[in-house]
């Protein structure tokens, strides 16, 4: 396979890539336009990759379209399985909305920014001024129904399948990313919860990304997905992605 690749760091161990910086990339039209595969492309190259030169990319336009916005993924995730979304409510941030929040969600109740990832723009709301203050400086309110945690999920999907799930435990009290100092653990990862990452990814082409998922007495929820994730759990797992990915894509190949 002729393969481009964007991103030289998640195309480790896929051979044949021919890297590239995504700066200036039309002067390389020729080139890009010979290849099978354009690898990890940045968002605001997918118009032209994908509908100008009709390019096949990797991971697919559905992952990026879907995973780059909290509100568009809980959208989708709502429509597909909306017994497994938290309840949310996706509001102009305004005083009428920061009142139906509180009668409909209580506090403490979670909200988020639509375009943040490692816990980063994420915070639990315990009083009213919190809320007002959160509201004052961003446009669109996401809340969300807190479920009281000791950890959560973290189920990677590349290609077509599950490649690692582990939890997440402990972290700052809230937030259960690595990042935030959470412990992994790959002990007793519930198969609903795999059916479910596997059902959603497969059912929305969705090939390259990693689904956070809360478990509450025996039920699992979608938090979110990231496409572009944090690799240090895989590692633990002892998965190496770039295999995955280039069997996945020569098996898409064969079947064109």
């Amino acid at each position: 396979m002729r393969l481009i690749s964007f991103d030289t760091y998640r195309s480790v161990g896929i051979t044949g890539v021919i890297p590239l910086k995504p700066d200036g990339f039309a002067r390389h039209q020729a080139l890009i336009a010979s290849a099978d595969w354009v690898l990890f492309p940045q968002t605001w190259q997918l118009n032209v990759l994908c509908y100008a030169w009709k390019l096949p990319v990797f991971p697919s336009p559905a992952s990026y379209d879907i995973g780059y916005d909290k509100v568009e993924q809980t959208r989708v995730f709502e429509a597909l399985a909306p017994s497994h979304v938290p309840h949310t409510l996706i509001l102009p941030a305004t005083e009428t909305a920061m009142a139906e929040a509180i009668d409909v969600l209580g506090l403490p109740m979670v909200v988020k920014e639509p375009r943040n990832s490692m816990g980063r723009g994420v915070s639990l709301i315990e009083t009213r001024q919190q809320l007002r203050e959160w509201c004052a400086s961003r446009p669109v309110l996401y809340a969300q129904e807190y479920l009281p945690l000791e950890g959560d999920l973290r189920i990677v999907w590349v290609g077509d399948r599950v490649v690692a799930a582990y939890w997440r435990l402990g972290g700052d009290g809230f937030h259960h990313n690595l990042a935030c100092g959470a412990e992994l653990s790959f002990d007793a990862i519930p198969d609903a919860a795999l059916e479910l990452v596997s059902r959603v990814a497969t059912a929305l082409d969705i090939d390259h990304a990693g689904f956070d998922v809360a478990w509450v007495d025996g039920h699992p929820y979608l938090l979110e997905m990231n496409v572009l994730f944090g690799n240090i759990g895989v590692q633990r797992a002892g998965v190496a992605l770039g295999p995955v990915i280039e069997g996945y894509l020569r098996r898409r190949q064969m079947g064109r």
